[in-house]
């Protein structure tokens, strides 16, 4: 397995993003006052109104860069300002960019859990992505067995306690990252489909229900975003290269 230290790069100044290609940004979300500063002001008002909604100020804060660092890295792609861009919402919450603004036809999913977010960033294709925070307490076998298929509740179940775990964050991080790029949300029942659930596997197999053919339209792939983290992403595509690009603060003016 490759080491998450060799994984993240700084990207090149000028972006290029081929067809076949994601690039997936790690952002650490606790930044430093001066940053987070310049974050925010780059917000739309309706983004600060959400922001404003979080009770403790570390929930706030961490929204705001995660949300200014998806305008800053758009704007990046675009070579726009990010104050400008204009999201649009599909009627399951996922954001999209207006028509005008994406000549590109750049497609986007973000995540985040605890002090990392990932930002996924393709071009014209459904992408998806998702990042959790390993907890043991939120392991649990009762969750397993409601939202899992059949068959991935067996497997895990079947498994020794102190594999339990990861093993679990490893399933709910690439079933997510599924739904979030088909982008029907919960619609999409989660025991309608599967995924093959051994955390060390970066290639993850999929079966879907009632049509077996649909799995062959999507390629998902484990992310290995840094100690005490799961993630995953999902891309609608034959082919695909991954970017990992690490997000700095000197990024941000």
């Amino acid at each position: 397995m490759t080491q998450v230290s060799d994984l993240w790069t700084l990207p090149p100044q000028d972006l290029n993003l081929l067809s076949n290609q994601v690039h997936i940004w790690r952002i650490y979300l606790d930044q430093s006052p001066t940053v987070l500063k310049l974050l925010e002001a780059i917000l739309s008002e309706d983004e600060v109104q959400r922001a404003d909604r979080f009770y403790f100020d570390t929930d706030r804060n961490r929204f705001v860069v995660a949300r200014g660092c998806l305008r800053n890295i758009l704007g990046r792609y675009l070579k726009v300002d990010p104050d400008g861009l204009k999201f649009r919402y599909t009627k399951y919450g996922k954001p999209d960019l207006i028509d005008r603004m994406n000549p590109d036809r750049l497609r986007f999913n973000v995540s985040h859990s605890q002090e990392l977010a990932l930002i996924a960033v393709t071009v014209n294709q459904d992408v998806g992505v998702d990042i959790e925070y390993i907890r043991d307490d939120l392991a649990d076998d009762q969750i397993a067995r409601r939202y899992f298929s059949k068959d991935e509740s067996s497997a895990y179940l079947s498994l020794p306690e102190s594999m339990r775990t990861e093993t679990f964050f490893a399933i709910w991080t690439r079933k997510e990252s599924y739904i979030k790029a088909r982008g029907e949300g919960l619609s999409l029942p989660l025991n309608q489909f599967d995924v093959s659930i051994m955390p060390e596997a970066q290639e993850v197999e999929l079966t879907t229900r009632p049509d077996p053919e649909e799995a062959f339209q999507w390629i998902i792939k484990a992310i290995y975003p840094g100690e005490g983290y799961m993630a995953a992403v999902t891309v609608k595509a034959h082919k695909l290269q991954l970017k990992y690009w690490k997000w700095m603060d000197d990024m941000v003016k």
